[in-house]
């Protein structure tokens, strides 16, 4: 046996192996041993329960994910845009509040369609739709924050996909975006593509194909590391935030009404939002501290679009001028969906 295969792999490349996640949540267990035991002991307690509390709809929205996974209904992505551009704008924001993509994971097929040539309208309606709603997040929602906020949200999420779509028009119209969507290089569509040009068909009896099987299997276990993770995390924090962030510190920076406190929210969203599944805990604590409804929608709608990770991605792959308009339609969905809310918080 040659002796390069003997040899263990190196410390950065175990390193690599480690989720980041996982780090971050030890590093934070230790420092609050460290310097707080007593809240140490605390975090645990409020982590188990909030586990504890969350843990039917957490099952059921993987359940879901993983069953649009095998049966391959996750693949009728592109029939919603078919048919004039109003009706696909509607389609393509329809079918964004239903996909199971997130802000980052939606980048491969936004490629995939405009390398097809699907006109930028209805695909900006899907992508800014896209990382806002689905039917698991949609439970875990409920879950948290309640049905009225859940509904309220998934209107927001097609209301801004619609915004983006027509948004995309007028500003074709006028000239300020031209045909060019994707940078050099980008748009051979790969895998992404070929799943939407030929989709696989839909098998809603999964269980006669033992492949469709370990598709599900697969997909359950990836989700529930990955939505589990960010859950803990996001519950750690959370309590810390009850721990030691002022009730009037969060009610004098968006407890209020008025215009400042959903543009704040919509701002703080932008460096601060960790993804959707996260975010839900941490909004209701804040909620509970004094955040105004339409704050927590709009830290919610901008902070899942335009999040650091999600505007990295985007900016990796459209041009300048498709990025501004990216942002700049996102934000603005953001504050209407914020206004939107409070002002039906207030008087509905």
């Amino acid at each position: 046996m040659k002796t390069d295969q003997l040899q263990a792999p190196s410390f950065a490349t175990r390193l690599r192996r480690v989720d980041n996640v996982a780090i971050a949540i030890t590093a934070i267990f230790a420092i609050i041993a460290i310097v707080d035991l007593p809240q140490f002991q605390v975090s645990l307690r409020f982590v188990g329960s909030a586990i504890q509390n969350t843990f039917v709809y957490m099952f059921i929205s993987i359940g879901l994910a993983a069953y649009a996974k095998a049966t391959g209904a996750d693949n009728l992505i592109s029939r919603a845009f078919q048919g004039p551009i109003g009706m696909a704008i509607v389609g393509g924001a329809l079918m964004g509040a239903l996909s199971p993509f997130c802000s980052c994971g939606v980048v491969p097929v936004i490629v995939a369609l405009l390398s097809m040539g699907v006109p930028l309208a209805p695909v900006m309606a899907f992508w800014l739709a896209s990382p806002l709603m689905d039917p698991s997040m949609f439970v875990m929602t409920v879950g948290t924050l309640g049905w009225d906020f859940a509904v309220a949200k998934t209107l927001a999420a097609v209301g801004i996909g619609l915004l983006g779509g027509v948004g995309v028009v007028a500003l074709q119209k006028v000239g300020l975006l031209g045909e060019l969507t994707l940078r050099d290089g980008v748009g051979n569509g790969g895998c992404g593509a070929a799943r939407i040009r030929k989709p696989k068909e839909v098998v809603w009896r999964f269980w006669t194909e033992s492949e469709r099987v370990s598709s599900l299997v697969a997909s359950f276990k990836t989700n529930a590391l990955f939505l589990g993770k960010w859950l803990i995390l996001a519950f750690v924090l959370e309590s810390l935030m009850v721990a030691y962030v002022p009730n009037d510190f969060i009610t004098r920076i968006a407890g209020g009404t008025g215009p400042w406190p959903v543009v704040l929210a919509t701002l703080i969203g932008i460096p601060s939002y960790l993804n959707g599944y996260a975010a839900l805990p941490l909004v209701k604590g804040l909620i509970e501290q004094g955040l105004a409804p339409g704050a927590a929608m709009a830290f919610l709608v901008g902070g899942g679009v335009t999040s650091i990770p999600a505007a990295m991605a985007v900016a990796a792959i459209a041009r300048p001028r498709v990025f501004a308009a990216y942002l700049g339609l996102a934000i603005v969905g953001a504050l209407i969906a914020g206004y939107a809310y409070d002002f039906w918080a207030t008087h509905g």
